[in-house]
């Protein structure tokens, strides 16, 4: 009897090559994958909602500019265009100079120039503002104070004529002074910066790439919404007081959102402390009669206000340092009293 011996045998089983999965533990939980996919999407329709909101902005703003005849001349000077405002009248000759980050200058000191009509007044407006190029040689005080001297010459303003500089142009105010004294009769600040309050904002190192990287301030602008926040709130961008036309107000705030955050007005920032510095060791001539307005806010909430400014003038023989109830923009809402000011303290 023939035995058979048994074969083991077993089912056919289909093999298919490896293929890596991710593991499912490794994977998002659904609720993250939705969150991740939510904020792509919100992502997308701001990026859109911007896009749309700087072109709306770009059509506006070339529509606005052709419809508004630009004021004052321009004047070519070492590194581009600036852009003055004289009233043409007669009389002695006064140079006005702006705040920082003013959008029209012109315009911001018009209830001034209004006040002193015997005087002839000339508004400069540096790179950065009003009409002026908004691309500019760096920003440093004796850039300034060579390209202003540059426009009175060019301009034949009759020396020697009076400085009144608002804010920051306390600084060049100073040092135009210093560097050309024969040519200037006085000085007259409204609130100005004292280089002793801003040097220690100094920064040596940032300022060699003041303008470096992305202009984000600029940004704002170009994407409509400086435009916008200056129509859900005017009085971001208009100025107090009744001084000012309806058409003034309407034009300031227009050109806030035109020059807001440009590059000139961005350097000149980031080079105060600088500035500030090679200020320090520096005095009017003590035979040059200043005239300083102070604004009660200010003395109010900045330190030692008043010291700062009588410490930088204790070396001038004729000064007078005068207090009036108001902002920083002492202009804006004193102008009469200020001429009226003025006026005497220049006829002494």
């Amino acid at each position: 009897m023939t035995r058979l011996s048994s074969v083991p045998t077993t089912s056919a089983v289909p093999t298919t090559s490896a293929v890596p999965t991710r593991d499912a533990a490794t994977r998002p939980p659904r609720r993250t994958r939705g969150l991740l996919r939510f904020v792509g999407i919100v992502g997308i329709v701001m990026s859109a909602a911007l896009i749309a909101g700087a072109a709306t902005n770009l059509l506006l703003e070339r529509a606005e500019q052709s419809q508004i005849a630009p004021y004052g001349q321009r004047v070519d000077v070492d590194g581009g265009t600036l852009n003055v405002v004289q009233n043409r009248h007669s009389g002695p000759p006064l140079v006005l100079l702006t705040g920082l980050g003013t959008a029209a200058p012109g315009l911001d000191f018009a209830p001034l120039i209004r006040q002193l009509d015997d005087y002839s007044v000339t508004v400069v407006e540096e790179f950065g503002y009003g009409y002026s190029d908004q691309n500019a040689p760096a920003r440093t005080v004796e850039n300034i104070t060579a390209e202003l001297h540059d426009v009175i010459t060019q301009l034949d303003i009759p020396q020697p004529y009076t400085l009144i500089g608002h804010s920051i142009a306390g600084f060049y105010t100073l040092h135009y002074a210093h560097t050309y004294p024969s040519e200037v009769a006085a000085v007259v600040g409204i609130d100005p910066t004292v280089p002793a309050a801003k040097a220690e904002t100094a920064t040596p190192a940032a300022d060699l790439s003041a303008s470096a990287g992305p202009n984000w301030q600029r940004m704002l602008s170009t994407t409509g919404l400086v435009r916008v926040a200056n129509t859900l709130a005017p009085t971001l961008a208009e100025p107090a007081g009744d001084a000012f036309t309806a058409s003034e107000r309407e034009r300031i705030r227009l050109m806030t959102s035109w020059n807001f955050g440009n590059d000139a007005v961005v350097n000149e920032t980031a080079l105060m402390g600088s500035n500030a510095q090679k200020l320090q060791d520096i005095s009017y001539p003590a035979d040059l009669p200043v005239l300083t307005f102070l604004a009660s806010e200010s003395l109010t909430t900045i330190p030692h206000w008043r010291e700062l400014h009588q410490t930088q003038l204790q070396n001038v023989t004729r000064h007078e340092l005068v207090e009036l109830d108001g902002g920083h923009y002492l202009h804006w809402t004193q102008s009469d009293t200020m001429a009226a000011t003025i006026t005497a303290f220049l006829a002494g």
